[in-house]
């Protein structure tokens, strides 16, 4: 998320002094987009949702297979570390998880040239991985992605796109490690622009859902799309693949509030093949009914 996202969410926290108003005036909840089926290449229906607090469940989320019976995790504005934000990691995107149970997390900070992934190892340690800017490439840190052989890392940019970057996944690829710079290694070459993308992940080892939060529709003909993005071969951290973009669904856009929502993190477990992804409501009612909106594929 960039700095204007950023600061209208801090913005909208400010209301918590004033929430009880906020609910007394809510309207009723606008409807639903429709779904434009000649887009599918195939079709994510809405199954549920759950709240999604405002402090601490807001930017990303992520299932956690290792060890057995581990809570699903989430980011936001509440979780980032007291020693982090004095820092200047200020910002927490999506994250996700390998399924041998490392844990990674990504950051930004609004000024320098380095963002920093945050490794939570099977045995609870933490250790940080920074990457200094390849030529280019921009500030944000939106979210990260792990393949599912564990060796990869796929991280995105804010903006209008035509590219995914490619990383040894920090605290598992061996070539890795605290102490030296986490280099860019490859890239996802797309075959269609992307904009804004807020989260991705792997459905298998060739094939990516991610969730956009592209205010403008222009690009595929709606905004905030669920996208599928096709790869020609999985990242092996050696060679640049392509990516073949699909728009597949407009995410739930439903609110008591009227105004410009978010979408933010996507998780896809594999165990139950529920697709999860956050969508923030729009001024003070992302205190009340932002949302975790659950999807079953058909």
């Amino acid at each position: 998320m960039p700095l204007r996202a950023r600061q209208r969410c801090h913005a909208a926290l400010t209301g918590l002094a004033v929430l009880t108003f906020s609910l007394a005036l809510a309207g009723p909840a606008a409807a639903g987009a429709p779904v434009d089926g000649a887009r599918a290449a195939d079709t994510w229906n809405e199954v549920g949702s759950d709240r999604a607090d405002p402090l601490t469940e807001s930017q990303g989320l992520a299932s956690v297979e290792v060890p057995a019976g581990s809570p699903n995790r989430y980011t936001g504005i509440g979780t980032i570390p007291l020693g982090l934000s004095t820092r200047g990691w200020n910002h927490v995107g999506d994250p996700d998880a390998s399924y041998d149970g490392h844990y990674v997390e990504p950051y930004q900070r609004d000024d320098g040239n380095t963002k920093m992934f945050r490794v939570q190892a099977p045995d609870g340690s933490w250790s940080e991985y920074v990457h200094t800017l390849s030529p280019g490439e921009a500030l944000n840190n939106s979210w990260s992605a792990l393949s599912p052989d564990g060796q990869w890392m796929l991280a995105g940019e804010w903006g209008t796109m035509n590219r995914l970057l490619v990383f040894p996944t920090p605290g598992v690829n061996p070539a890795t490690s605290p102490s030296a710079n986490l280099p860019q290694v490859a890239t996802v070459r797309l075959d269609h622009a992307v904009r804004d993308v807020q989260g991705c992940d792997f459905l298998d080892a060739t094939t990516l859902l991610c969730s956009s939060d592209d205010p403008d529709g222009t690009l595929f003909g709606i905004t905030k799309p669920l996208l599928r993005i096709d790869l020609s071969a999985a990242p092996n951290g050696t060679a640049d693949v392509s990516g073949h973009v699909t728009a597949l669904r407009q995410l739930p856009l439903r609110s008591a509030c009227s105004g410009d929502f978010e979408s933010e993190g996507i998780d896809y477990d594999r165990r139950t093949g529920t697709l999860r992804v956050i969508v923030v409501s729009p001024g003070f009612c992302v205190l009340t009914d932002s949302k975790t909106y659950r999807f079953t594929r058909s």
